[in-house]
């Protein structure tokens, strides 16, 4: 049985892995490579390579990976270097045999499915583990040196790229490649965390009782609740009294529900919510009543 499981696991897993890196392919064959747009990233940096000096777009995606492959080998780990190592190598060998085809003229939608299709190309293969860019790596490796976010570091250097692109090709061309770019990295978003995104939403009211009540209940939700003091007010910080504090996971698609239910009960309650990356166990999954 064990062994069955490990099959299937790894059937998927190659099976995500060729069906990222070819959509990545199509994104880049199809869309970008002959309209001349551009995407950030080491992505990016290859295609102004290709563009400026007619280097090998797949060879120049290696090449630019394989330091960043070695970073990651000491800061990720020897199996996320592997992954990698095995995608870009997959990437490069599509690349290498799918000849330009131009699906459209139409630069608008040049960006957006040019970037739907890389974007969604990128996070299937992120799922299993691997990458086909290199750049959060490369920001990883950065942001032991400088005091900057990983994000900022990213923003940084596509910055760069995509100005480079609007100096050099023209502004149009760097406008629509940051639209490309946008739509990638959402696409790489949905696929990775999921559509149905979690977010953990923490309430503090008089009326806790009722609110536990029609989240358990109505929304079909489960809670936690903490126990805390209400108070402490500006001029009137001696003023306290034990509260219950309730947090609960739901889906972004019923936040607004909660939203208006939470005003229904106690149009004085603080609420605040938070995005959940990664959530597993209890009863997420399960249906809540409308």
């Amino acid at each position: 049985m064990e062994h069955t499981n490990k099959f299937k696991f790894f059937f998927s897993d190659t099976l995500l892995l060729l069906t990222g890196v070819m959509m990545a392919s199509v994104g880049l064959k199809g869309f970008l490579v002959p309209n001349h747009f551009f995407d950030g990233g080491v992505t990016g940096i290859s295609l102004l390579m290709h563009e400026l000096y007619h280097w090998n777009l797949g060879m120049t995606i290696v090449l630019l990976n394989i330091p960043l492959m070695l970073i990651s080998y000491f800061t990720v780990g020897k199996r996320f270097a592997m992954m990698m190592l095995l995608s870009v190598f997959i990437f490069s060998l599509c690349l290498q045999f799918i000849p330009n085809f131009s699906v459209t003229s139409d630069k608008l939608l040049i960006s957006v499915f040019g970037g739907a299709f890389l974007g969604i190309g990128v996070g299937l293969v992120m799922r299993v583990g691997g990458a086909l860019d290199g750049i959060e790596v490369l920001a990883l490796g950065t942001l032991k040196r400088t005091s900057f976010s990983i994000a900022e570091i990213i923003l940084g250097i596509n910055i760069l790229i995509f100005a480079a692109a609007a100096v050099i090709f023209g502004p149009e061309t760097g406008l629509y490649s940051i639209l490309t770019y946008f739509t990638a990295t959402r696409c790489i978003d949905y696929v990775v965390e999921g559509f149905q995104a979690y977010t953990g939403v923490t309430i503090i009211s008089s009326r806790s009782e009722e609110l536990k009540h029609h989240l358990v209940n109505g929304m079909g939700r489960a809670i936690t609740v903490y126990k805390g003091e209400r108070g402490y007010l500006p001029g009137n910080f001696e003023t306290r009294h034990d509260c219950d504090i309730v947090f609960t996971i739901i889906t972004r698609l019923e936040l607004r529900k909660l939203k208006n239910l939470v005003r229904e009960v106690d149009p004085k309650a603080f609420m605040y919510a938070s995005t959940i990356r990664e959530a597993s166990g209890g009863i997420l999954t399960r249906k809540s009543a409308h």
